[in-house]
């Protein structure tokens, strides 16, 4: 089933849009090119737009609690204050590896993934990080947050949870699945306990790359080469695809001031032919009912 039609929220040429994500406390949505170092802004109230370079690859920006971003960097993790200040959380710089997609958990943790740049199998992680109570120093190379868990992974990529909490999904997305997680009963440290797959993608249809978590619990996938977003029932069940006009839309959001729209970024980085809104960021309006997102506690 095709739904509703595509509309233009933001025309560009992003390199590698990601990340899509709705900051209820400024009504925009933030969503990055990670290749160009670049944090974008979009107020669909007013069509106004911001751009924020940062000095290195950026994964994800994502709201803070406070006030201000954390992003998923190169070489670690990092905090912006409201003001615009820098500080590093966590600083592991490992030659040829950046941080990719990332997301806050109910509890206020993030998890952030990372990968190699040529996509060495295993040369990725899925770590969970928390900040001290006193947030971050002010020494720019200091570090302050606490990694609990790391998981060897190829390609980092969406993660997101389950309305009541129970659940976690994350993409590996070499996999090619959207893997279930027990997330309820999760202990930091601890392994997380595998419940198998929602869904496995068919060869031919693209890569799994980013979702998001509706309010009926169905989770929303971005098909890299495969030119669509599914949404897969909390049972696995295919029940909605939408097809995009560009090749490789690398992830989705429900985002306005009622999360009823649903906001998809996607790449320019390796089309040899790219339509005339590829690396533009897209909106499919009234597509569902999002869930509001919880920031950043740090």
């Amino acid at each position: 089933m095709t739904g509703p039609r595509i509309e233009v929220a933001v025309r560009a040429e992003a390199k590698l849009g990601e990340g899509p994500t709705w900051d209820p406390a400024t009504g925009r949505l933030l969503w990055v090119d990670i290749l160009s170092a670049r944090i974008h802004t979009f107020d669909p109230a007013d069509g106004r737009r911001t751009v924020m370079a940062t000095e290195q690859h950026v994964g994800a920006a994502l709201p803070r609690a406070g006030g201000g971003l954390v992003v998923n960097l190169r070489d670690g993790i990092g905090l912006y204050g409201p003001g615009g200040e820098f500080s590093w959380l966590v600083r592991d710089p490992v030659p040829g590896r950046r941080g990719n997609d990332a997301a806050v958990a109910p509890d206020g943790a993030l998890w952030a993934g990372s990968m190699r740049y040529d996509e060495t199998p295993g040369g990725g992680a899925l770590i969970r990080v928390t900040a001290d109570a006193f947030g971050a120093p002010d020494a720019p190379d200091a570090s302050s947050g606490t990694v609990t868990d790391t998981r060897p992974v190829t390609v980092g990529n969406g993660t997101g949870w389950s309305p009541d909490g129970r659940t976690m999904y994350y993409i590996d997305t070499p996999t090619g699945r959207i893997d279930r997680f027990r997330a309820d009963t999760h202990s930091p440290g601890e392994p997380l306990v595998d419940e198998g797959p929602l869904a496995t993608i068919e060869a031919g249809a693209g890569h799994p790359d980013g979702l998001t978590v509706d309010a009926d619990g169905c989770v929303w996938v971005a098909l890299w080469d495969g030119a669509a977003v599914r949404r897969y029932t909390p049972d696995g069940e295919l029940d909605r695809t939408v097809e995009l006009p560009v090749l490789r839309p690398t992830s989705c959001a429900f985002g306005g001031p009622e999360l009823r729209d649903l906001y998809i970024t996607t790449a320019r980085v390796g089309v040899a032919a790219p339509h005339p809104l590829t690396g533009s960021l897209l909106v499919l309006p009234d597509a569902g009912q999002g869930v509001p997102g919880t920031p950043f506690a740090g």
